[in-house]
């Protein structure tokens, strides 16, 4: 663990303690009906410290990680090494110089593929893909919480059981009966195209200082994080990932496969939502609460954060160990600003086990094209990849909605 990320620890545990002694004075005040606006504006700074803090503790362990698992050229003694290095270098060359130098041959050596792509440019090798896979770690929270898989071919189709497994107890000689009948949905993602276009000068280029693979890495990195964000969230499923907030949603009183259930919420101000929290987490079923998460935005969080059980106990506690997530009534709770903001008829709160219930599907393989024209003197690097979502587990995920006022 680095320093900078045990010290971003520590300081958590601080601005928590800190943050519930002033919000417990906020509150006696209160309670004598008396209003400190200057403890009340004190008492949300620190929230907002609080969370930002946290915000730079899950980047920090995202970014550890992404480092940890990126396969950078070096000798890692695994076959296939010297090819991948080769292909390494012959990119780099290429993005510098404009020469590809067998390129094409340097990706079939490596195993990277074994057909020339008829929309042109090369796959991006692991000193381009490492920093761009770090900065999605860090900043996709679906990405964390969700399934990823990737595929070569164009579609990722199978068959979920609507039923769940059914079985029955049985000995040697009791009588088998009959259990129900599976009740099997297809399920059907196509990964759609995004891209990106860095520029870099070519002064930039020439500099052998200049660590090129990892700011180009990077920069499609940041561009792609977002517009996965839009995607995953609110994504239309024609020319996008299919986004959660996309599905029709139904009450939990009228649940049915294809929509996802919700629990009312109470007002537009969320501040009479304490139980309905419990009520949130409880309509999901059992099977499903192991690796669930709790997930809102960050102007959510803030609100939530204040919430005290009937004993007096804060429901929101800080994750104060490596990896250890902040955590919601005992889960985990993940923040994306992708989420509604608290409002009438929106869905705030969302509390699923969003590794069964949402699946991302990479199509293989992110392309590259270096253009040195369109924007002298800038070189561009054209950057696609293909990426789709769905629900592929309907039961698995629900929302919180609030009254119309």
């Amino acid at each position: 663990m680095s320093a900078e990320l045990t010290k971003t620890i520590q300081d958590l545990g601080v601005a928590f303690e800190t943050f519930k002694a002033e919000n417990d004075k906020r509150i006696k005040e209160l309670e004598k009906g008396k209003a400190d606006p200057l403890l009340a504006e004190k008492v949300d700074k620190i929230n907002k410290d609080i969370s930002a803090i946290s915000a730079l503790k899950t980047q920090l362990e995202a970014i550890e990680k992404a480092v940890a698992r990126a396969e950078f050229p070096g000798g890692t003694g695994k076959p296939g090494d010297k090819a991948r290095m080769e292909h390494a270098a012959g990119l780099g060359k290429w993005m510098r110089t404009g020469a590809d130098a067998g390129l094409r041959d340097l990706e079939i050596k490596a195993a990277m593929t074994t057909q020339d792509d008829p929309g042109g440019g090369f796959l991006i090798s692991d000193p381009v893909k490492g920093p761009m896979q770090e900065v999605l770690s860090a900043q996709s929270a679906m990405r964390r919480l969700a399934t990823t898989i990737t595929i070569s071919a164009m579609e990722y189709k199978t068959l979920v059981d609507q039923l769940g497994e059914t079985s029955e107890d049985a000995t040697e000689t009791s009588t088998r009966n009959e259990t129900d009948t599976p009740t099997f949905a297809e399920v059907s993602i196509f990964p759609k195209e995004m891209s990106a276009k860095p520029k870099v000068t070519q002064t930039m280029l020439d500099d052998p200082a200049f660590n090129t693979e990892a700011f180009v890495g990077k920069f499609i990195g940041r561009t792609f994080a977002a517009r996965e964000g839009t995607w995953f969230w609110k994504g239309n499923g024609v020319t996008q990932a299919k986004g959660i907030n996309a599905y029709a949603k139904i009450a939990n009183s009228s649940y049915a496969w294809g929509s996802v259930g919700y629990t009312i919420g109470g007002h537009a101000t969320l501040l009479n939502n304490v139980d309905k929290l419990f009520d949130l987490q409880h309509s999901l079923k059992s099977a499903y609460r192991p690796g669930s998460t709790f997930l809102m935005n960050d102007n959510t969080l803030l609100v939530i954060r204040k919430f005290k059980d009937g004993d007096g106990n804060y429901l929101w506690r800080p994750g104060l160990l490596t990896d250890a997530p902040d955590t919601l009534l005992g889960k985990p709770v993940a923040i994306d600003d992708y989420v509604d903001d608290i409002g009438g008829s929106k869905y705030p709160i969302w509390y699923a086990n969003f590794k069964e219930a949402y699946l991302i599907v990479d199509q293989f393989g992110v392309r590259m094209l270096r253009d040195p024209y369109s924007s002298k003197p800038y070189v561009e690097f054209y950057t696609t990849k293909k990426t789709g979502g769905g629900i592929v587990m309907y039961e698995a995920i629900k929302a919180l909605k609030i009254y119309t006022s």
